[in-house]
């Protein structure tokens, strides 16, 4: 009977934590309602607070299960399982955080360790397993909006700290244990944070020099990319998009670029193992007369592996730089646990030779130029993209191909996401798609050109060569590991200040006081 009255009183909060959870799902793209944020994370916390931590687990399940059936959807395309159970593993971060957040917020900073507990929060979801999966951080919302401006000094996992912090201080205004002091002072922060980001500026001057850049999106016959026959015609897609764009070029009608990119898998079959292949890439390259950056599947390095690639192609010298994507999807490019799975999950087979991944970032030199390239979802993980930047990149280069997703939201959302980097790092990103959504992104997060999906798309974009690094770049991964540790020490205080409260127990009553009576003699 205690338990079943136990559960009722926890119910109505989880049904609370589930409301948030959607509530949060529905500020990214393809949604795209930021303000959602600081509604969401505020009625988490009240369903969190004055809840037990077992209760916390349960609480904060429900919220990151529903926040991840929410903001991933497009995983369906895969298989109704893989969406559940994506959702379910990230889900159990969030278990986590509601379990120590119910003692956190009893602290008197908990105003501090809150958001950061959310940053470990997240850098957890981000780190692990198998190296993580950075889609659901809290920054990535806010490419439209003013605060989004942040990240090109704190950095993404400070921009996630800062809306979080501003879910806390709604929280803490509508909190009723609040004083009228605390409600004062988080109302003046709330609005200083975002007033005072309205007043940044973010530069798009470069060194001086540009760069004439083409992205050829040659689009596909279907989604996703099947057999032979189908791979040879996306790779033919990309020539006859070329060959026009150079028709136009000798036209006059368009401006002769300094380099071509293809997107990611525009050769689904070794160029170097397949001479009908590398025909068409040196037909388009002759042709243009420039390099082309080819996305190109490679064989090897070993017996049934592969890698996913970007090939500087020279129309003198041929085929030369290669960048191998360092981060392939774990169970879309390459499965772990292989040979323990494969039985029992057929499904699996369809994703065929393991990618290996590339040990290097990709930091292309081209022509005067150096591009730090990118390959579609390894530009969510911060050390690529602080690699390529510190390496040298004065433009970057994401190579896409989302043709599996297209339609679902997926794109759209790698897009948003594709917009904070350029904030962050204070550079132009030209994107590069089989099928959408291509485009290019100046160093402020404004969009310049943007693709429709499943159509062709050449666009021929003169940007600037940027040398300078933003402060985000310049602290590097230091904000993540201080907010981080920050975190860890707020449940650490949390902890101890619960055991001295279940030592010290429930306070005696004085005992009463007795009149000392009078002996006789």
């Amino acid at each position: 009977m205690d338990r079943l009255k136990a559960l009722g009183r926890v119910l109505p909060r989880v049904a609370v934590a589930i409301g948030a959870g959607a509530l949060l799902g529905l500020a990214f793209e393809p949604h795209d309602h930021p303000w959602l944020t600081i509604i969401a994370v505020p009625l988490f916390l009240a369903a969190l607070n004055g809840a037990s931590a077992k209760a916390g687990f349960l609480i904060g399940a429900g919220f990151g299960i529903t926040y991840y059936a929410v903001l991933v959807p497009w995983l369906t395309v895969i298989g109704g399982d893989a969406a559940i159970a994506l959702a379910i593993l990230e889900g159990l971060f969030y278990a986590v955080f509601g379990l120590f957040a119910t003692q956190v917020l009893k602290l008197k900073l908990w105003m501090l360790w809150i958001p950061c507990l959310w940053v470990a929060t997240e850098f957890a979801a981000a780190s692990i397993p198998f190296g993580g999966f950075p889609w659901g951080r809290l920054a990535w919302a806010l490419s439209d909006s003013p605060v989004g401006r942040l990240a090109s000094f704190v950095g993404i996992p400070g921009l996630s700290f800062v809306v979080a912090l501003l879910g806390v201080l709604v929280y803490a205004v509508l909190r009723l244990e609040s004083s009228m002091r605390l409600r004062i002072v988080a109302l003046v922060a709330g609005v200083a944070i975002v007033g005072g980001s309205s007043l940044i500026t973010l530069s798009t001057e470069g060194n001086g020099k540009t760069v004439t850049a083409a992205m050829v999106q040659g689009n596909v016959p279907g989604k996703g990319l099947e057999f032979l026959g189908r791979a040879r015609t996306v790779t033919r897609n990309h020539l006859a998009a070329t060959l026009d764009l150079q028709k136009r070029v000798e036209e006059g009608t368009e401006a002769k670029p300094d380099v071509v990119i293809w997107p990611e898998n525009s050769t689904d079959i070794d160029p170097f193992q397949d001479p009908e292949t590398k025909a068409d890439i040196e037909e388009a390259v002759k042709a243009v007369g420039v390099p082309i950056l080819v996305g190109a599947v490679l064989d090897g390095p070993g017996p049934n592996e592969r890698q996913t690639t970007g090939v500087v192609w020279d129309p003198a010298s041929g085929p030369g730089q290669i960048y191998a994507k360092r981060h392939p999807v774990p169970f879309g490019e390459y499965i772990p646990f292989r040979d323990q799975l494969l039985p029992y999950i057929k499904r699996l087979e369809m994703i065929g030779r393991q990618t290996a991944p590339g040990k290097v970032p990709g930091v292309m030199p081209i022509r005067g130029v150096t591009y730090g390239d990118v390959i579609c979802f390894e530009l969510a993980y911060d050390n690529v993209i602080s690699d390529v930047v510190k390496g040298g990149a004065q433009v970057l280069v994401v190579q896409t191909n989302n043709a599996t997703y297209g339609g679902t939201g997926q794109p759209e959302q790698q897009f948003a996401i594709t917009r904070m980097r350029a904030i962050e790092t204070g550079r132009t990103v030209l994107i590069a798609s089989t099928s959408g959504i291509s485009g290019v992104i100046q160093p402020t997060g404004k969009v310049e050109h943007k693709s429709g999906q499943f159509v062709r798309d050449v666009y021929v974009a003169n940007v600037p060569i940027r040398d300078t690094e933003t402060l985000a770049i310049k602290l590097g991964g230091w904000p993540q590991w201080i907010l981080t540790g920050l975190g860890i020490l707020g449940i650490v205080l949390a902890l101890v200040a619960r055991r001295r409260r279940r030592e010290d127990g429930p306070e005696a009553p004085p005992a009463p006081t007795r009149s000392r009576e009078k002996v006789p003699a």
